[in-house]
Parts: C-alpha cells; structure tokens; sequence
C-alpha cells in the first residue's frame, strides 16, 4: 500500500482525551478508577503494545489525576517510545521489588476499579493482597461502551479494513474450490487479506457442505465437492482495526432449498441493516434479522446473536443481542450477521460491519449479497 494510503497516526494528544474520557466515564460509573493491563484497552489509551506477562504492567486512571503507567524498569525505554506517552506518568519497578506496593499508592486503599477483562488474577489478586479493602468488576461490566464509539480517524481505519476484506472476497471467487481442502482455500484468504494491507489475520472460517452447519468451524482436510454450500468468514487488523465478513458461496449450482436457505438469510440481514439508527437499542437489531428467520420457520437454526462490535480488536461491545438495551449511538460498528445452520447438511451466514451515522447505517462492506456460484 502506498503512503499516501496511510492513515494519518494517532497524536498523544488523542491518547490524551481518550484516557481522560476513560477516567470521567469511570467516575460516572462510581468507580475510583480503571486499571487497565496490556492487551487491547491498553494500546486504544496509549498506543503501547507490551507482551502480558508476570512482571506487572499497569496503567492507573483516576479521575482529577494524571495518568500513570507502571512498567517494569526493563521494559521502561520501549513504554516510553509509545506515542502516548507524553500524556502519560511512567513509573517504574526492578525485579526483586514489590510492584504491587509501587502501585498502591495511586489507588484509593478503599476504592472500587473498573480492571481490563484480560488483567492476569495474580496480578489482581497481588493488588488485593496488598489492598484489601478495594474491589474491582471487569471493564467489559462496568464501561463496555469505553471503545464503542468511534473517531472519524477510527472510522476511517476502519473502512480501509472492511475494503481490504472486500478486495479479498472478489478474489476468492477467481478460485477454484472444488477438489480443494477447505485449509488450502483457508491459506489463500489469509494470503490476500495480508495482500491488500492486513498485518493481522486473526480468522479464516470455511465451512463446506456438513461443516458450514458449525458457526465457528476452523478449515480442516475436508475436500470440498461439487454441490457443497460453503460459509467464508474471514477478517483481522489493518492499521490496527478490525474486519470482519462472511458470505455463503455454491459450487455449482445449488438445489431450489439451499437458495431459499439463502434468500431468507439475506433478507435478515437487510432487515437488520435496515433497522440501524440512533437511539435503537441493540437488541432491536438482533429482533429484526431473527423475526425473518422465525417467520420462515429456521427461528430455532439461528444459534448465535446477530452481531458484536469491532474496533482494535474483532470482537467488543456492544452485541446485537436479546436483552442488550444499549440504545446505538453514532460512531459506533458492529456486525450485521445472520445465519442459518442445518446440522449435517449446510449453514449460511451473511455479515457486513455496520457504523451508525447521524440519521441511519452505513455498511462497511459492499460486496454482492446474493450467493456467489464458483468452480
């Protein structure tokens, strides 16, 4: 990809705000804090990127407070080359000592903290040991809209992601699939998403015939024949977002009911798509799409929810999901992904990732809809 295709880089400026943000949504929330272990919230806030490990990494935000990042001394000169870093206290440790006693002092000793999903429980649990009057609940619980909304640069990086995932797909129907290991047309996806700018592959899902029936079927050495359905999904990170699509494509020509099959899960999505708009609560999103599968009689082959949220990683909040009363705010994507699944037979899935603009949705992904026949 050229250069001038690159997005422009994130400032410490916007780490920033976002830590900010964080900070006063956690107060919002009533709580004394958020700690925020590497992994994924951890580079959304500061664009650091550590390996999780036993030595503790914490950022510690507190409202009123300026932020600081507790690092290992080893690990010191890498934390301060992150971009966000400026915005930002380190405060460093050296084997041997207490990191947990480093930590305490940045902490209300009778506080409650939102802590990130993947923090390690010695690490939490060294921080109770040594703090036994506070109490934390996971990030996902107490402020699982802490990413949801994005940016116009997010959404940029975004788009670019869902493109690639598109250019990928007209690719893959250039493929032969007949005769071929359902691994060996797995590997290509994994090769194109990479082609067209992906430094991530995070899934490649093919599902032929009696194993498109499986939502998360890994490719393995089934040999896909003539007459299969086959169930592509496929995404990963691309200037550090995510993408994420699925079409169902044929070999050959396929039978009146596996159009049908089709045809149904393709109007779900539609009629999931088209319910987006501000202030919807998620859930209405997954009632749509599932009130035309129910309608055609499959209610009970749709097994999963229709969507989940995308941004520095596939998969976050908010979920289009029975009960998620969440109202759909501007800025904020998701997948749109129907699916039927007929044990032992076929399945079909059909999913775009969906921003939700000022007054409806947008797709991110805009490829045909209709089933794609290939050789």
């Amino acid at each position: 990809m050229s250069r001038q295709n690159q997005p422009a880089p994130f400032t410490a400026d916007d780490y920033r705000a976002r830590m900010t943000r964080a900070a006063d949504t956690a107060a919002e929330a009533g709580l004394a804090g958020v700690l925020v272990a590497p992994g994924p919230d951890l580079v959304y806030l500061t664009g650091y990127r550590p390996v999780n490990t036993e030595r503790l990494t914490v950022l510690v935000l507190t409202p009123g407070q300026d932020p600081v990042l507790v690092v290992p001394t080893l690990e010191a000169p890498d934390a301060e080359k992150a971009v966000g870093a400026p915005a930002l206290t380190l405060r460093d440790w050296t084997d041997g000592k207490d990191p947990y006693a480093v930590t305490a002092p940045l902490l209300d000793g009778r506080g409650r903290f939102g802590i990130s999903d993947n923090a390690w429980a010695m690490h939490l649990l060294g921080l109770q040991r040594t703090l036994p009057d506070t109490s934390y609940v996971s990030l996902t619980e107490a402020l699982p809209m802490l990413r949801a909304v994005k940016d116009a640069p997010e959404l940029e990086r975004l788009a670019a992601a869902g493109a690639a995932a598109d250019a990928t797909y007209d690719e893959i129907l250039k493929v032969r699939f007949s005769g071929r290991e359902e691994t060996d047309v797995a590997a290509e996806l994994a090769e194109l998403l990479r082609r067209f700018g992906h430094s991530q592959v995070d899934f490649t899902v093919v599902g032929s015939g009696p194993n498109g029936a499986n939502p998360h079927h890994e490719a393995g050495d089934r040999t896909i024949e003539r007459g299969d359905m086959v169930v592509l999904d496929f995404g990963g990170l691309m200037h550090g977002y995510g993408s994420d699509t699925s079409r169902t494509v044929h070999v050959g020509e396929p039978t009146a009911e596996e159009q049908r099959v089709h045809d149904i899960v393709r109007e779900a999505q539609e009629a999931g798509c088209a319910a987006v708009r501000p202030g919807v609560a998620c859930q209405e999103i997954d009632r749509a799409a599932r009130a035309v599968i129910t309608e055609f009689g499959y209610g009970e082959r749709f097994i999963h929810r229709t969507g989940h949220g995308i941004g520095v990683t596939t998969h976050e909040p908010p979920y289009m999901i029975e009960g998620e009363e969440q109202p759909l705010v501007p800025g904020m994507c998701f997948s749109v992904e129907p699916g039927i699944y007929l044990p032992g037979r076929f399945g079909v899935r059909i999913e775009d990732i969906v921003t939700v603009t000022e007054d409806g949705g947008r797709r991110l992904n805009t490829t045909a809809r209709e089933m794609a026949i290939v050789e």
